[in-house]
């Protein structure tokens, strides 16, 4: 199926101990070249070849090397030079014979000594490095490189580096990096140490990905984050329809490297696989490609398009429900402007397939769940959230959904507490802008504008940070400084509608109610021309004081299941129309009462 090779490929940089040449190895043992390749052929000493390549192209590690020179044999004494006048008589020849046989055995015992001693030595050491190393705790792949040689296999690396997360992210004694975050850090210039830090983890995997027609050899190597210390690798090669196979095989490898508790489950999930042909491969790894190249509408289409390839050419292939369940849920947030109750069902329609065919899907269960909440089905949206944590523990955004949840019921404690603790597992892929709405909602202004700050320090055009800056700013009586973070959320979303409804709020609050009221009658143009969230009209008639046509619009949102709808507990915007006993019923209606 797959067969390991020592070493790294040809085409990489290689490790900082390791000598690429017998001149290069020479050099380092003080020899000539003749000598060492005599030691390697009679004292076997570790020099590696590269398959496939040409005849002496070899390599060594200098760590190999130390403890070869610990342990080899030392030659022995030449034997004494006979003398050289004449021939010597019988006494001086057994004279001369005990004298070589004293000699010999000295040399042997002495030998001896200095075998077992450096065999000592070389355990003690040994010992002493591993009790030294801290335990490997947590790690992030990154991104593989793609050294086909052809820009067009890009997919391919992306697709693999997802999959060796996906993998080894089920093990709950270790805390894995997700996709999100990594694919950030693609072609960085940071050393190991600098990633280490920004991601909080103790090793890193790099490597790469080859793909030769159907044959595909995929490196990897372990690196300590601190110290950047290469202390593993390995190449494996299989077919493009074993790709699922070859996959496992490096994760099982990288766990067993870092010397992780895996579970009977972990392990029976870590090693699955299953035969898929290589045009399902490649269509469902296409489709993930897409998908996480920018969330533009163009793209999400496209990643449909492949995802359903895949599955009409194979309808057992869960992975591909997986990513059609996610394209549709991108289709409908704000920005895009789809629709949302339609792309929910597809959402579920095919989650609920995928689980089907491999009920051990997390990312599937918090998808499912994510529904489930904004279609106000509170019990069995906390049991999907709760199903997928114990699947996969190290799933931020399963944390974040929980924590969503439980602000959606009033629980803000709660909330900031699980949001956190996703931000520690993962801390890009669970950003300041999640945590900064949650505080917005738990009414804590002044930590959410710094939250929000600082992801817009780093991500200057972040849309949706941008959005939610301005939601808190203007609940926090800043309406004049909100204007133009929300016009910059404006341009940057492609103009959209969600955006409009609260800027013509802070329009209202900031004195400038003409420039609300044009913007609200673009809002409305809109609405005559196509799909618009019903949120948008129940935030600008809310900023404008008209709480008639506010209730009109949330019943607009009641009948479409509007987003805004699962936080009426909680959200400040809603605050003058509390005690109207629409509003109460409208809470018993969703399930908040």
């Amino acid at each position: 199926m797959s067969e390991p090779f020592p070493g790294t490929s040809p085409t990489e940089s290689p490790p900082r101990n390791r000598l690429d040449s017998w001149k290069e190895i020479a050099a380092y043992l003080k020899r000539d070249v003749t000598t060492v390749q005599r030691w390697e052929k009679r004292e076997e000493m570790p020099v590696h070849r590269h398959l496939h390549d040409r005849i002496g192209s070899v390599y060594a590690f200098t760590s190999e090397l130390e403890a070869w020179q610990l342990s080899r044999k030392v030659p022995l004494e030449e034997e004494p030079e006979e003398q050289a006048a004449g021939v010597p008589g019988k006494k001086n020849d057994e004279r001369t014979k005990r004298t070589a046989d004293t000699r010999r055995r000295l040399a042997l015992a002495g030998v001896a000594a200095v075998v077992l001693l450096a065999l000592a030595y070389g355990l003690v050491r040994r010992h002493l490095g591993e009790a030294a190393q801290p335990r490997i705790k947590s790690l992030a792949v990154l991104p593989l490189k793609n050294l086909s040689g052809d820009a067009t296999q890009e997919y391919l690396a992306d697709g693999m580096t997802e999959a060796l997360i996906g993998r080894l992210s089920g093990i709950h004694d270790l805390r894995v990096i997700s996709r999100t975050s990594v694919m950030r850090l693609k072609d960085t210039q940071l050393s190991a140490p600098q990633i280490g830090k920004t991601l909080g983890v103790d090793a890193l995997v790099e490597g790469s990905v080859m793909r030769e027609g159907n044959r595909i050899r995929v490196h990897a190597q372990l690196i300590r984050a601190a110290t950047d210390e290469h202390f593993w690798s390995e190449a494996y090669d299989g077919e493009m329809r074993d790709a699922l196979a070859l996959e496992s095989d490096v994760a099982q490898s990288i766990a067993r490297k870092v010397e992780v508790t895996i579970t009977g489950d972990e392990r029976a999930r870590l090693t699955a696989a299953r035969s898929v042909s290589p045009e399902v491969y490649e269509s469902y790894l296409k489709g993930r490609f897409a998908l996480g190249r920018g969330g533009s509408r163009a793209d999400i289409d496209e990643s449909i398009s492949d995802f359903e390839e895949a599955i009409r050419r194979d309808p057992t292939f869960a992975p591909a429900y997986l990513g059609l369940a996610q394209a549709h849920s991108e289709l409908g947030t704000v920005f895009i402007g789809t629709p949302p109750e339609a792309e929910r069902v597809k959402v579920v329609d095919a989650a609920r397939k995928a689980l089907e065919l491999d009920p051990q899907l997390a990312e599937a269960h918090v998808l499912l769940a994510n529904v489930l909440k904004e279609q106000w089905q509170w019990t069995e949206a906390e049991a999907e959230y709760r199903r997928a944590l114990e699947l996969n523990s190290n799933n931020p955004v399963a944390h974040d959904g929980l924590a969503r949840w439980l602000l959606c019921q009033g629980r803000t404690d709660e909330a900031l507490a699980w949001v956190r603790r996703g931000r520690e597992i993962d801390p890009i892929a669970v950003s300041g802008t999640e945590i900064g709405w949650i505080l917005f909602l738990s009414r804590r202004y002044d930590e959410a504008v710094h939250e929000l700050h600082s992801v817009l320090a780093v991500r200057p055009d972040d849309a949706t940070a941008l959005w939610f800056l301005g939601f808190a700013l203007t609940a926090d009586n800043q309406s004049k400084e909100a204007i133009p973070v929300l016009e910059r959320a404006f341009s940057v979303s492609d103009r959209s509608s969600a955006v409009i409804g609260v800027l013509i709020r802070a329009y209202a609050h900031a004195g400038r109610r003409a420039d609300g009221l044009r913007l609200l009658e673009e809002l409305k143009r809109r609405k005559q021309a196509g799909y618009v969230p019903a949120a948008a009209f129940v935030n600008a008639y809310l900023g404008l004081g008209d709480n008639e046509e506010a209730f009109a619009w949330l019943e607009q949102g009641y009948k479409e299941h509007s987003n805004i709808l699962q936080w009426l507990k909680v959200h400040p915007y809603f605050d003058p129309l509390r005690d109207d006993p629409r509003f109460k019923d409208l809470l018993l209606r969703v399930g908040l009462g």
